[in-house]
């Protein structure tokens, strides 16, 4: 399977941009944080002159360079006209409570942030607020949206990787199924959400609340309610129905979200039972349990 790939890395200052350009160079990814604007075209031009069998590439892009996000429309022009080459963007963001906690917490100074503004408070939101603008144009287009306030470094990584390799190496469809919490957030990033907190909940159970749904008694008082079995059946066929025509469309990632109340028994139950019954068909699937900080591949 031919190895190429040129990924533009973008987002919010403390979304985790680092992080991604560290988990593709772990693949084998030639990166260049925040490469000059006047630099692009010339860099996709070498890529272009490589062996296309061993192309992998990834530039990051933010407003530390404010004038290549204003050049940036012409020069994927130019790399289309002039090199073939279409880079997929990957845009990270996060919520602002997270971006402030983030800042905070690792004392950095935001790139907008002036010399005589304080670092935290008041001015550091609107600074914030005036990135968010400033890279819009990127995100509209973005190939892949992922929103980093709810996953840690870890799941991060998995996630970009998962990504990554599903356009360049299993020639298919990677289905990530993703447990969550509502009372926490619904993960922005989903193509599907559903909402289980119509099914029989096993927190009410003493015996059951400190278990999740990756626990046999959990699964059994589950797997024993109507209203589960025909969630379960349901949904089955609905990704299987709609799986197929995304991978027609050449969609190489699809990102379907189940959410609970506490995302700790009937989501993750559910994630389980699907992720289980669709790999064993021949689907390359990426668990994720957001609330219980796990994250796994099976295919």
């Amino acid at each position: 399977m031919p190895q190429q790939d040129f990924i533009l890395v973008s987002g919010l200052s403390g979304s985790g941009k680092s992080t991604v350009l560290q988990a593709l160079e772990d693949q084998g990814y030639y990166c260049v944080d925040n490469l000059p604007a006047t630099l692009l075209v010339d860099f996709g031009g070498q890529l272009a002159r490589r062996d296309a069998c061993s192309m992998l590439a990834a530039v990051s892009i933010d407003v530390r360079n404010r004038e290549f996000l204003a050049a940036l429309p012409q020069a994927l022009i130019e790399l289309r006209e002039r090199h073939a080459l279409r880079p997929r963007i990957l845009f990270l963001e996060a919520d602002e409570g997270t971006l402030l906690r983030r800042f905070s917490e690792t004392r950095r100074r935001h790139p907008l942030t002036d010399d005589l503004a304080p670092a935290l408070g008041e001015s550091l939101l609107t600074v914030l607020r005036r990135e968010r603008e400033m890279v819009q144009l990127l995100a509209d287009v973005a190939d892949k949206r992922l929103d980093t306030s709810q996953i840690n470094t870890h799941q991060l990584r998995l996630r970009v990787q998962a990504w990554s390799l599903a356009s360049r190496h299993y020639g298919g469809l990677v289905l990530l199924l993703q447990s969550f919490a509502y009372k926490k957030g619904i993960p922005l990033d989903s193509d599907f959400v559903f909402d289980l907190r119509a099914l029989p909940n096993p927190h009410y159970d003493p015996a059951l609340r400190g278990l999740t749904g990756r626990d046999v008694a959990v699964r059994d008082f589950l797997a024993r309610s109507p209203e589960a079995v025909s969630a379960f059946h349901s949904l089955r066929a609905f990704l299987q129905g709609w799986l197929a025509p995304f991978a027609q469309e050449h969609r190489n990632y699809v990102t379907v979200s189940l959410g609970c109340t506490g995302g700790q028994h009937r989501s993750v139950y559910m994630v389980e039972a699907l992720a289980q019954e669709l790999a064993g068909m021949g689907q390359r699937v990426l668990v994720q349990h957001r609330e219980l900080d796990i994250t796994e591949t099976l295919s």
